[in-house]
C-alpha cells in the first residue's frame, strides 16, 4: 500500500489537478496496484485530509510534555524515525498535535515495520496536508521536501 501512497501523491496530490476517485483507482489500477491497497490508499488520505483540516491542530499547546513510545509503536517504527520525528517537534517543525498524526498515520500502515525513508514520506504528505489547510505551513513542507529528496547529507560547520 505504501507504493500506492507515494505514487499518487508524487502525481496528483500535490498537483494543480486531482482526477476524482473513481478516475484515479483506474489510473492506478492500470499502473499496476492492487485493488485493495489503493482502497485503502484512498482511505489513509482521507484520514490524512480531515485531520489537518481541523484547525486544532495547529495549536501549540500551552504546556510541554513527554512523550513515551507503546511497544507497538518501537516495533513498528525505526528508532531512528522515532528519534527524527522528536527533533521535528524540538525544532518547531511539528507541534505535539502534528506529531500525534505523524505516528497514527504510520501506524495505519499494513506492513509489520516502517523504514526511515518511508517514515520520511509520511511527515512530508503530513506537514503537506498541513500546507493545504494553512499557507503558514507552507515553508515546513518546503524544508520537509527538501529534507526528503536531497540525497546529499548536510554539511555540518
Amino acid at each position: 500500500m505504501f507504493e500506492v501512497l507515494v505514487y499518487m501523491f508524487e502525481n496528483f496530490i500535490d498537483g494543480q489537478f486531482r482526477p476524482d476517485e473513481s478516475t484515479l483507482s483506474k489510473e492506478l489500477a492500470a499502473a499496476g496496484f492492487n485493488e485493495q491497497d489503493i482502497h485503502h490508499a484512498f482511505d489513509w488520505f482521507s484520514q490524512l485530509e480531515h485531520k489537518t483540516s481541523q484547525a486544532n491542530i495547529f495549536i501549540a499547546p500551552q504546556h510541554t510534555s513527554s512523550r513515551i513510545f507503546t511497544a507497538d509503536e518501537h516495533k513498528k517504527i525505526s528508532f531512528e524515525s522515532l528519534n527524527f520525528v522528536l527533533f521535528l517537534v524540538q525544532a518547531n517543525i511539528l507541534n505535539t498535535a502534528q506529531r500525534e498524526l505523524v505516528l497514527e498515520l504510520a501506524m495505519k500502515l499494513p506492513q509489520d515495520s516502517i523504514s526511515h525513508d518511508e517514515f520520511r514520506w509520511i511527515v512530508l504528505m503530513t506537514t503537506w496536508g498541513s500546507s493545504q489547510a494553512n499557507a503558514h505551513h507552507a515553508q515546513d513542507y518546503m524544508l520537509m521536501e527538501d529534507v526528503l529528496m536531497n540525497k546529499q547529507k548536510p554539511t555540518l560547520h
